[in-house]
């Protein structure tokens, strides 16, 4: 019968890591489209105070689309790379079961 290595504790701690670091990164981007997002959305409320342009309303309204555009891609692009880390983080499972037997 083939014996089982002991699990290298290094390993599940350096997995560890890499999956906060992930998430950190995932959180990271999410608000970097939120704060994307608040500039078009301020550069929209804005134009009609600080411009006097012709037709100053369809660009606030092309602007205040594009926020929510940004938005709602951002919020999506975060919710989908949540999921794909959660389900990878079962890979972990294997050593940390082995290591605490």
């Amino acid at each position: 019968m083939e014996e089982k290595k002991p699990a290298n504790k290094d390993l599940i701690l350096r997995e560890r890591l890499a999956l906060q670091r992930t998430i950190l990164a995932n959180q990271s981007t999410f608000l970097s489209f939120l704060r994307t997002s608040m500039y078009f959305l301020i550069a929209g409320l804005s134009l009609r105070n600080l411009l006097k342009v012709e037709n100053s309303l369809l660009i606030e309204i092309a602007l205040f689309i594009t926020a929510f555009v940004i938005f709602v891609l951002g919020t999506l692009n975060y919710l989908k790379h949540k999921k794909s880390i959660l389900e990878n983080r079962k890979h972990i499972g294997d050593y940390q079961l082995e290591y605490y037997k």
